[in-house]
């Protein structure tokens, strides 16, 4: 169980939620599937680089630099500037998509997701939420926001998302790497966050 635990924490890690948020609205059975192969191409290797792979590439240096103590980063204070430099690249990100021909529900998720980075980010100055929780959270109201925009069920890709939110937050709570409280506030912050960002802006 412990190896099944692993593998969703790593597989549905932070980093990669924005991606798969993509991925979502690219297949889901609405008009905005319909974008160009190369301009979904483009929007996906933004991501990739600026928030998953540039992050990733600097765990060695903190490492090193004993800014974090093992791979992890379980403990709150050595997650202060990984979210930190993490919630700038998302910012970098929502400047480089903006100046994009896109649609702007696809602005909107940049942008909310910056903006829930940066709430995380304040929020561990004091208290240690699920960050994992906090993606699962935000993937159900991106699937939730888009079903309503476009006027179409998307059950077959809401049920499968609350299924692994509960399979991630049983999995954070198996490893002992949060208790109840910090993986059910992540989820709804992550809900109620994306929710209204992504109504606002």
């Amino acid at each position: 169980m412990d190896k099944l635990a692993n593998g969703l924490t790593l597989v549905f890690h932070p980093w990669l939620m924005p991606l798969y948020g993509l991925a979502i609205i690219f297949s889901a059975p609405t008009l905005y599937g319909y974008l160009p192969f190369n301009v979904k191409k483009l929007l996906f290797l933004v991501v990739l680089v600026n928030n998953v792979l540039l992050p990733v590439s600097l765990l060695p240096f903190f490492k090193q630099r004993q800014i974090i103590s093992s791979w992890k980063i379980s403990e709150r204070k050595e997650r202060i500037i990984p979210l930190i430099i993490t919630t700038v690249l998302y910012g970098s990100t929502s400047f480089i998509i903006y100046k994009f021909p896109i649609p702007a529900f696809f602005k909107s998720y940049i942008f909310s997701t910056t903006l829930l980075s940066l709430f995380v980010t304040v929020v561990n100055f004091g208290w240690k939420i699920s960050l994992h929780s906090v993606g699962s959270g935000a993937i159900i109201a991106l699937i939730m926001l888009l079903s309503q925009k476009m006027f179409t069920s998307l059950l077959w890709f809401l049920i499968p998302s609350i299924l692994l939110a509960g399979l991630i937050l049983s999995s954070r709570l198996r490893l002992n790497q949060h208790n109840p409280a910090q993986v059910w506030v992540g989820l709804f912050a992550g809900f109620i966050g994306l929710t209204v960002f992504m109504m606002l802006v």
